[in-house]
């Protein structure tokens, strides 16, 4: 489902932007009164449940059936795609080939460009490996003995470990100057789980926002 989640991504976009309401305010419900100004039930929280869940399975039958349209888009084209990718792989191995059996070609210039495609050679990056840290370590001490001057060449990183000091009491915490933020009690709006779940949420997403004050 990712690969269809990155193909409809531009998609989401568009229905986005089409189906943003104008002003927010004017599509918000007080928590506390409804549009009636009596004080909201749960039977009128349900039926608004049932609306939004209604409204969700058809954006979610609208989803499988352009996934449906798109996997078929792809049977088409595949195989002619794949035999794209073969030639232009084989070309290029070609191309590859004849570069490495005349390196003579390209001493002044280095490199070449020939309809719209630039080759020769060119000085590779390299990578650097260490093999052992701690001795480099010891010559960077005997190399510069200057502590200042060697902390060029030295990187160190020390921060908290969240994960052990969420095992503290919150008094501990806020001894320690740590904040537990967002633990604040949130509106859950949560479909069932279901194969294009991902992807209705992806277009859904800052299509409607629920604040409560």
């Amino acid at each position: 489902m990712m690969s269809f989640l990155e193909a409809i991504s531009p998609t989401a976009r568009v229905l986005l932007a089409t189906t943003q309401p104008t002003n927010q305010s004017e599509n918000m419900i007080s928590t506390h009164e409804n549009a009636g100004g009596r004080e909201t039930s749960l039977a009128d929280i349900e039926a608004l449940a049932k609306t939004f869940s209604d409204a969700h399975q058809k954006l979610a039958d609208a989803v499988v059936a352009l996934d449906w349209e798109i996997e078929a888009i792809k049977r088409k084209h595949l195989p002619g795609l794949r035999k794209e990718v073969a030639k232009a792989a084989a070309a290029k191995l070609a191309l590859h080939s004849a570069i490495t059996d005349a390196p003579g070609l390209f001493v002044k210039p280095r490199t070449v460009i020939f309809h719209a495609v630039k080759l020769g050679y060119a000085k590779g990056k390299g990578k650097m490996e260490i093999p052992d840290p701690t001795a480099t370590l010891m010559r960077l001490e005997t190399m510069f003995p200057d502590e200042g001057q060697r902390g060029m060449y030295v990187h160190v990183e020390v921060s908290p470990n969240k994960e052990t000091l969420a095992e503290l009491p919150a008094k501990d915490l806020s001894r320690l100057g740590i904040c537990i933020v967002d633990a604040e009690d949130k509106v859950v709006i949560k479909p069932a789980c279901s194969e294009v779940e991902k992807i209705v949420a992806a277009l859904l997403k800052d299509a409607v926002e629920v604040e409560v004050a």
